[in-house]
Order: structure tokens, then sequence, then C-alpha cells
């Protein structure tokens, strides 16, 4: 996992770092490592010409220690200062953009870059709230940024995540507490996923899923494909009032009355590890008094996802029956249903808009996305309270993907992982697994077998890096 800091935490740490260095050595370090970033990205100094942009802060002074390193290397600078660049840069073949770093707030209007040339942004692209990722209309677009000591929010989310281009992290010898953010990475799917024991049977990792209704049935056999896919030995799958479909023929199905159908449901799926509640369920009244009385009863990590969200009504409604519960809860809304639950959109700040609603609930929230926000509640004050995954891509925004997910978390639940690790290492093998398939035309159904592809990658990557140490 990668630190996450937002502005406050970042200039808290950078006060720190200066109790014992300078701030000049700090500089140094940064107008280094931009420099050598800038030369991987010309190629080479011979002929080359950079033309930076610097502001009167800490990022303009960077971007002049790189433009003098960059002097002495044969490279042709020019350095300009932001508040006397001219609305057009002269020719080059890069430009290294110092105008304004973390600290933005406001408007601004980049210069335009010529023709032909690349940009490389310090820190953050000027004009990019480094906590949101909001944008100004005329904010620097970089092909790559250097950002120093930890990830920012705003290079993960909203504007942010393509204004920076590919991010570089660049240790400059700042250091900092435990962080309350993390963003997964693909190594710690082998390293947080607990094996499978020797000594395994089918009920080890068992998973119980309610979900399906007449013309929904769809919903159930993703969701238990996904949880099948993610290593769950059993599922037992409940559909209320036993529609017809091709159900998978792994799953064990019970049959389940249309109404009143809770406590059988509960009985049949007592001795798995976690539940999954709430795909295609349906939103009536009845369906909702059900869906409440199994959250109530369930005394296994429970995840809360599509209709059964709605079931929960408003956040302080949910609050008031969650915390009747003895088992944690992951709840795992998409933005219509975090506007439903939170009485408001999430914003462009998907970190908050998680926490916010963790707060409101006391459940873990996973905020779903392209960049998907994992939040526990603040009880107990966890660190890390926020785990990210900037793995999805647009192929997931198609019907059925969620479901999938539900049915990954769920099964992770079993295998071991707490909450929070469950829902976040969920949706980051998620989006990997819609990375190995078609550009277009990816559909939910593909997901559970490129699921199975990631996972069994990753155990075999973990075997041999333990085969190499041996």
């Amino acid at each position: 996992m990668r630190a996450v800091l937002t502005r406050d935490e970042m200039r808290a740490a950078d006060a720190a770092a200066l109790a014992d260095v300078s701030h000049e050595t700090l500089v140094a370090r940064a107008g280094t490592a931009v420099a050598h970033a800038a030369l991987r990205m010309l190629g080479g100094a011979y002929g080359r010409r950079v033309v930076v942009v610097a502001g009167k802060g800490s990022n303009g002074a960077d971007g002049r220690v790189a433009g003098a390193a960059l002097t002495q290397r044969g490279v042709r600078v020019v350095v300009l200062a932001a508040e006397e660049a001219p609305a057009e840069l002269p020719a080059c073949d890069l430009v290294i953009d110092g105008a304004y770093g973390t600290g933005f707030r406001g408007e601004y209007e980049a210069p335009k870059p010529p023709p032909g040339a690349a940009v490389l942004a310090i820190d953050i692209p000027s004009g990019v709230d480094a906590d949101s990722g909001e944008a100004s209309a005329g904010a620097v677009c970089a092909d790559r940024t250097v950002t120093f000591a930890a990830l920012k929010p705003g290079l993960l989310q909203w504007d942010g995540a393509w204004l920076a281009g590919t991010v570089e992290l660049a240790d400059i010898g700042i250091g900092f507490p435990t962080p309350h953010a993390l963003m997964m990475e693909d190594g710690d799917v082998a390293a947080r996923l607990p094996p499978r024991p020797q000594q395994v049977n089918k009920w080890t990792h068992a998973v119980g899923i309610a979900a399906g209704s007449a013309g929904m049935e769809g919903a159930a056999v993703l969701s238990t494909r996904g949880a099948m896919a993610a290593g769950s030995g059993m599922v037992r799958l409940g559909a209320p009032g036993n529609p017809a479909a091709a159900w998978p023929t792994e799953a064990v199905r019970m049959h389940l009355p249309a109404e009143g159908w809770a406590g059988a449901f509960l009985e049949a799926t007592a001795k798995c590890k976690a539940i999954v509640i709430g795909p295609g369920l349906g939103t009536g009244a009845e369906v909702a008094e059900e869906i409440r009385a199994v959250v109530a009863g369930a005394a296994v990590p429970l995840v809360i996802d599509a209709d059964a969200l709605t079931a929960l009504g408003d956040a302080a409604s949910a609050r008031t029956l969650l915390d009747k519960r003895s088992a944690p809860s992951i709840l795992t809304p998409h933005d219509g249903e975090y506007a439903r639950l939170a009485g408001r959109a999430p914003g462009e700040d998907r970190l908050h808009a998680a926490r916010r609603l963790a707060d409101a609930t006391g459940a873990t929230v996973l905020l779903k996305g392209s960049f998907t926000a994992v939040a526990a509640p603040v009880a107990g004050d966890p660190v890390p309270d926020v785990l990210l995954s900037a793995a999805g891509s647009p192929r997931l925004a198609t019907a059925g993907t969620g479901d999938v997910l539900s049915g990954i978390i769920g099964a992770f639940c079993a295998r071991g992982l707490n909450v929070l690790e469950a829902a976040a290492l969920g949706a980051h093998v998620h989006g990997r697994a819609a990375a190995l398939g078609s550009p277009a035309g990816l559909v939910a159904g593909d997901l559970p077998a490129l699921v199975s592809i990631v996972l069994s990658g990753a155990e075999r990557a973990e075997g041999a890096e333990e085969r190499s140490r041996d």
C-alpha cells in the first residue's frame, strides 16, 4: 500500500521535517528529482529545450533548482515567473510546471505549451485542488507529475486523476506517521489475502447470499459466481420466491418463500462466515422488512448492496438498525445510492464522502467508482481509516458488475480479511479483472473467470517469491 496525505497532513509532515533538515536541502532534493524525471522524458540533454514556469512558493523554488540542474547537463533552459508568463510559452521540448503546489486554491489560467511539448508538473498540476482533485478551467494538463513523500488525493480523483498524467513518487526525506489513507497496489493481493489452509473444507470460507427475484435472477447468479471465483468453497444462495433461472450448479440453493423468508435464510446460513444481501431482491415494503430482519439478525460480517441499501432508509435509520448488529457491516453504494442514504451527492472529494457516511452509519462504506474509497467508521480511530483503489475503469460501467463485486467482498470476508481490507481489496481485484477483459463489450458475466485469473496470478507470484527467499 502507498501512503496518501491530504493538504493539511502534508503541511504537517513538511513542518516536522524542517526540524531536522533545512528548507534549502528539501528544495534541492525535490528539484533534483524533477530534473531526473525531465531527463527521462527528454531522452537526453543535448539540444533539448526546457521552459520552467516558476511561482513564488516552494514549487517555484523546486522548478528553479531543476532548471539549474538541467542547464548543467547541457539543456537550454528558460525560467519564467508564473505571474509574468505569456499566454503561450516559447518553443521547447518540455514545460516544467512549478507555478502552484498543494496549497493552491482558487482559479488559475496556465500558459499554453507550444505544439509538441510535453508537460511535467511538480507535486500536483497547477490549478488542481490537492484534496478533491477539482480543477480550475485553465489548470495544467501534465503528461507526468513528480510528487513528493506521498500521494495526494487530488492526484487520484476527479479532474486531477487525468490532469496529472503518470504519477511518479519521489522520496526526498520527509517522514510522517502512519497515514489515515492508503492506496491499494497489485502486491497487496497476495500480501493481504490469507492463504487457504491445507486442512480446509467447503464450509471453511462459506458465504450466504440473499439475492434475486423474478426478472432479476441474474443479480443473484453474478454475485454467487463472484463469491466462488474469489475463493468461497460453499455458497448458500437464497432467492425469495424461488424464481426459475439457470442457477450456478455449484451453488447450494435454499428454497425461500416469497414473503417471511428472513428466519429461514438466517437458519440456512448459520454455518457461513459472511453474508451478502441485496442484489436484485426488489424494493417493495415486504422485501425491505425481511432485509432489515436479516441485517439485524446476522451474526457474521455482512455485505449490504443494491436493494438492501434502499431498505436501510436514510443514514440515521441505517445507524439505528446497524447498531443492533454484533458483527461488522459493509455498505457498497454507487453515487445514487449514496445520495439516498446521505441526503446529498458524494461530490468531488470521495475520500471525505466515504468517511462522512461511515461516520453517520457506523458501517464500513465502499463508495463505488473508477476511483473507489473505502472508509471505516471513526469509532476507535483506526489508522488507516480509508483504503483506496484506482483500479476501476469505464469497462465496469455496465449492468451487473456491482453484483460480482459484492460476491468478491463476501468471499474475502469469509476468508478472514477484516471488512475494511476485504472491501478495498475486492474493489482492486474487481478493477484488475476488468483490465484483463475486452476493451469494448465487456459484460459482468465475463468478470468471475477474470477474477480467478487475477487471484491465481497473485498466488503464483507469492509462491515464486517465497521460493526465491528459500
